[in-house]
């Protein structure tokens, strides 16, 4: 399969091939509902995809990795070495990573400007020294570069049919609404790195802080105050989604089954969480497999209703002797 897509995406050079294949596998083994999502885009944008989120992915375990002597300063130092060879690869050399080597190439066959990378860079660098947030203004703020431009980086290549300026804010949109989901979800294991991402303010509108947040992790005892705190959390969650959804119809029609499904799977995370009882700081919910294959199912189906109602090409004309 991978080499049919980056057949369809005119990759012949035999290092870019492997650039990309390291991106795709990357993207299968950790972003499963992502990947799900991924494999409804037409083979050709496939591994652009991956490319972004193997990018995103490869900073996002750099500033998580527990093991890094962080006195030391090893994981600033290596995000640093990260946002070099991204910068060289970038604006024509030599990328040193396979997966900053596909991702240049993304950003340049896709026109995607470089701001958004180094948007996305900022963001990840205040990961080794920001652990909370006071607002959901200061909140945002982060996701701004850890979310929303992801987004906006995966826009030109889904393809829009509104003018882009007006697509941008929905697909920004839709960035956070995914990231808010997975702080909901992950809470328990963001303890574990000492961070917080749910804004101060919404934590202490249901009486929560960081001290009742990490007794209930230590003890493994619940409180209701934090089961009325992730509920909000939640409900502000779906506000972005909301936000985000008059967007999948600006998408070109190729794309919307896949970032449907997307939509689709990242929203049930919080009813899987719901069900659970909002009992992220213990356990991570999940939508069960058989949704998952379910909801992709639905948009497979609707690809190829797409393809079959799609008005027929028009016959060539016989050229005049």
């Amino acid at each position: 399969m991978t080499r049919r897509e980056l057949d369809a995406a005119a990759i012949t050079d035999p290092a870019l091939r492997a650039a990309f294949d390291r991106c795709r596998r990357l993207n299968a083994r950790h972003g499963k509902t992502y990947f799900l999502a991924t494999r409804l885009l037409p083979a050709s944008r496939r591994p652009a995809v991956h490319a972004l989120y193997a990018f995103a992915r490869l900073a996002d375990d750099i500033v998580d990795d527990l093991a890094a002597p962080a006195v030391a300063g090893d994981r600033a130092q290596r995000l640093q070495t990260l946002s070099r060879d991204l910068h060289t690869a970038i604006t024509g050399g030599t990328g040193h990573h396979p997966v900053v080597t596909a991702v240049a190439h993304t950003a340049h066959h896709y026109r995607i400007p470089h701001s958004h990378f180094d948007d996305f860079l900022t963001s990840m660098r205040s990961d080794l020294t920001v652990t909370d947030y006071d607002t959901l203004d200061a909140l945002r703020g982060y996701m701004h570069g850890s979310a929303a431009v992801i987004g906006l980086q995966m826009l030109p290549v889904l393809g829009h049919t509104a003018p882009r300026d007006e697509a941008a804010p929905h697909a920004a949109a839709l960035g956070e609404a995914f990231q808010l989901t997975n702080f909901i979800r992950d809470v328990g294991e963001d303890l574990d790195r000492d961070r917080v991402y749910l804004p101060a303010d919404l934590l202490a509108a249901e009486g929560v802080d960081r001290d009742l947040l990490f007794w209930s992790r230590r003890t493994g005892r619940r409180d209701p105050r934090i089961t009325h705190a992730l509920r909000s959390a939640a409900a502000l969650a779906r506000r972005f989604y909301a936000r985000a959804e008059p967007g999948l119809n600006m998408l070109e029609p190729r794309s919307r089954p896949c970032v449907r499904t997307a939509f689709v799977l990242y929203g049930e995370i919080l009813d899987a969480v719901a069900r659970d009882g909002y009992a992220g700081v213990h356990r991570r919910s999940a939508v069960p497999l058989t949704r998952r294959a379910a909801v992709a199912a639905a948009g497979l189906a609707r690809i190829a209703a797409g393809r079959l109602t799609a008005p027929a090409a028009p016959a060539a004309k016989e050229t005049a002797r």
